[in-house]
């Protein structure tokens, strides 16, 4: 995949995460409970999609700066790569809290899977194409 695939292919994932993670997080601003009828989980007093969507956002700024200045090719590769792995164990140390309730509890989801799934999948995406990108830079 050439750099530019790469940057296109983060960015178009990290926009989907931003939007997702931002819908969760402006219902949650404004309604006070959590979409899609699932429990709310909190990191420091705060819903925890509200540091997806900074993560998934910063991502994004990353990926879209990158793709219009033509970055060197490390810089960017490597920022979204560490943001994408924090971003992967930020999601999913909640995946695997909801991943027991969804499995001991039988617990349904309007999405079949929690929402920290699909951030957690997206999370992992963008980590395996920025570590796969940087390998075949430097090989």
């Amino acid at each position: 995949m050439s750099y530019k695939a790469y940057l296109t292919t983060t960015l178009v994932l990290s926009l989907g995460g931003t939007l997702f993670a931002g819908y969760l997080s402006v219902y949650r601003a404004l309604t006070g409970s959590c979409a899609l009828n699932e429990p709310c989980p909190f990191f420091l007093g705060y819903p925890a999609c509200w540091y997806g969507f900074a993560l998934f956002l910063a991502l994004f700024l990353v990926a879209l700066a990158a793709r219009i200045r033509g970055d060197a090719f490390r810089r960017g590769a490597a920022y979204l790569a560490l943001i994408s792995f924090t971003g992967s164990i930020f999601s999913g140390s909640f995946v695997a809290g909801d991943v027991v309730l969804w499995l001991a509890e039988g617990r349904q989801y309007a999405l079949i899977l929690p929402s920290c799934v699909y951030g957690f999948v997206f999370y992992l995406m963008i980590f395996a194409l920025s570590f796969a990108a940087l390998r075949k830079r430097e090989a």
